[in-house]
């Protein structure tokens, strides 16, 4: 009841709840111990997929076995509309690659490509840029050629988020500097001893998307950051301030971010851009700087080893495609004391399964726990119906509604109670008594209705399709047909003239008048092709941005190659008329 009394008091006053949890932090861990570079690997394996086996996440590498790399050399090639280039992450040589095809169904092969390293630290750069001189499109060029995927956890391609912005007119920069997870501190440590090349990350972004200011959102258990950042502020070119705001779980969420810092709420069809906000990590803005002002590609990244079974635990630069195990060991594991390793925060984190596996761009943290630090949570138990839950979510839901809907099966009701406002951040799991796996039911929830949306947009498109393919059939039956009318009244004309020059005369009348109503036809042809292809690549390059299901994106590619191919047939028949016309 008193759960019930907190909330219509919070929608009386027109405000809607904080939500969030307060966790311990274990930031004491790793928060003070810098940055430090752990020996280079004697392997790197380079995944060329992210596990979601997505078709416009595709790479395909363009190197062969025993070919000679040096790091920052491109080793595959971007093919999907997500995906991003790989760079050797180390010099040496090429030692095998596993292509998808390869992969056997346990994935013990992922695909990848495996360098073997020479020790000679070997590497290649691109040319750096004058970014203050560089066009815009210059710079979202160079994010895309570095490879750089957003380090906060989603892994969506930076330059993608940065021409979207640039397109929709975004006028803020957000740097998310949050960081809320418990263990984590990488982001902390890189705004305190690498702030220049975070802030000019910034600006570099500010500059490629038209953004007229930036602001810093900071939680308070960071003051040395806070203190590095309001420092050097007034050396930005652009209006720039700094906000901070209190430690609680999960305030580095970008919609509750851009809500707090701004008081711009998204529903959970928009976008940031949407709202004219563009949001980016440190790590990432550090990258970005590498990439524009030295041409460094994206080959390593800072992430945080915490945890009880390390003797070592801090924060570390480690080189992409590095095994796990290679970094645990160095920070001091101990085998006997560990329990499990967590790749990222234990609130949002994956437990790993091998340690063999490597580190890529998304990989933020790794704690290697004990027993003790973190327990294996007991069995599911029924709901209680405590209510604890929803003044916990940071979305202002009703997880427990969502939950008895998303059980039954009926996802379209728990879509109605905002499903799909649901971030997963596991404050609900946090919280409840029963131990349900709240979360993870709605990530189900969710992928249930996008799997079935994907199928009604397939039946649509197919139905486009065809719809299509009846409108240019009638379309070039009713060309056809202008020409046999043009002819026909042609050869009547020659028959009406009883002279010779009169029936040449009629004769090339009539033919001008055919010529004129088949450009005219081809000219409306032309048209109507150019419409449907500039609506098929907007379609396609929306539907990219919103990250729709593969289907649909392989939907939304067939359908803008056809209407290519339909153009391009156009033209030419366009262009041939012409050239007939003007024929003596």
């Amino acid at each position: 009841m008193a759960v019930l009394e907190r909330l219509w008091r919070s929608l009386a006053a027109g405000t809607r709840p904080a939500g969030g949890v307060l966790p311990p932090t274990r930031k004491s861990q790793t928060r003070d111990l810098g940055i430090r570079t752990p020996p280079l690997p004697a392997r790197v394996t380079l995944l060329l997929e992210d596990g979601r086996d997505q078709p416009w996440r595709e790479v395909q590498p363009i190197v062969k076995p025993g070919q000679y790399v040096r790091a920052g050399e491109r080793v595959a090639r971007a093919v999907g509309h997500l995906a991003l280039p790989v760079h050797a992450s180390i010099s040496g040589h090429v030692s095998a690659l596993f292509m998808h095809d390869e992969a056997d169904a346990g994935g013990q092969h992922r695909p990848a490509v495996v360098i073997d390293a020479d020790g000679a630290s070997q590497h290649h750069w691109l040319p750096p840029l004058d970014w203050q001189g560089a066009a815009p499109g210059e710079i979202i060029q160079r994010i895309a050629d570095a490879g750089i995927a957003g380090m906060g956890g989603g892994g969506f391609p930076a330059h993608l988020k940065v021409r979207a912005a640039r397109q929709a007119g975004i006028d803020t920069l957000v740097v998310n500097a949050a960081e809320c997870e418990p263990y984590l501190s990488a982001d902390d440590q890189t705004l305190r001893q690498h702030t220049d090349r975070v802030l000019l990350g910034a600006a570099m972004v500010a500059h490629a998307t038209g953004a007229s200011s930036i602001v810093i959102g900071i939680e308070d258990d960071k003051p040395e950051a806070a203190s590095a950042v309001r420092a050097r502020l007034g050396e930005l070119p652009c209006p720039a301030r700094l906000e901070v705001i209190p430690t609680r779980y999960p305030s580095g969420g970008e919609r509750q971010l851009i809500e707090r810092l701004l008081g711009r709420r998204l529903a959970s069809d928009q976008l940031p851009v949407d709202a004219g906000v563009l949001c980016h990590n440190p790590g990432t803005l550090a990258a970005i700087h590498d990439a524009v002002a030295l041409g460094k590609p994206m080959i390593e990244r800072t992430l945080t080893l915490a945890g009880r079974a390390l003797a070592r635990p801090g924060n570390i630069t480690a080189r992409l495609g590095t095994a796990i195990e290679h970094l645990l060991q160095d920070a001091g594991l101990d085998r006997a004391r560990l329990s499990r390793v967590i790749e990222g925060g234990p609130m949002m984190g994956q437990a790993i399964g091998s340690l063999d596996q490597p580190i890529t761009q998304t990989t933020n943290g790794l704690i290697a726990a004990d027993a003790a630090e973190l327990p294996t949570p007991p069995p599911a138990r029924p709901c209680i119906r405590c209510g604890d839950c929803q003044p916990a979510c940071p979305a202002g839901l009703a997880p427990q509604q969502l939950w008895w809907h998303a059980q039954a099966g009926e996802d379209h009701k728990a879509e109605a109670n905002g499903l799909f406002d649901c971030i997963e951040c596991g404050a609900c799991d946090y919280v409840c008594p029963s131990h349900l796996p709240l979360a993870n039911g709605f990530g189900e929830a969710k992928q249930r209705l996008r799997t079935a949306r994907a199928e009604s947009d397939r039946a649509d498109q197919a139905r486009h399709r065809f719809e299509a393919r009846q409108a240019r059939e009638q379309r070039e039956a009713a060309e056809r047909e202008a020409r046999r009318q043009a002819r026909r009244q042609a050869a009547t004309q020659r028959g009406q003239q009883r002279n010779a020059s009169s029936a040449k005369d009629s004769s090339a009348d009539a033919k001008g008048t055919a010529s004129v109503v088949d450009v005219r036809g081809l000219r409306i042809a032309q048209a109507a092709a150019k419409a449907a292809a500039r609506k098929a690549e907007k379609a396609l390059e929306r539907a990219a941005q919103q990250q729709q299901s593969a289907d649909v994106l392989a939907d939304l590619e067939t359908q803008l190659d056809t209407a290519r191919q339909h153009l391009d047939a156009a033209d030419a028949r366009l262009k041939a008329a012409r050239q007939e016309e003007t024929r003596p």
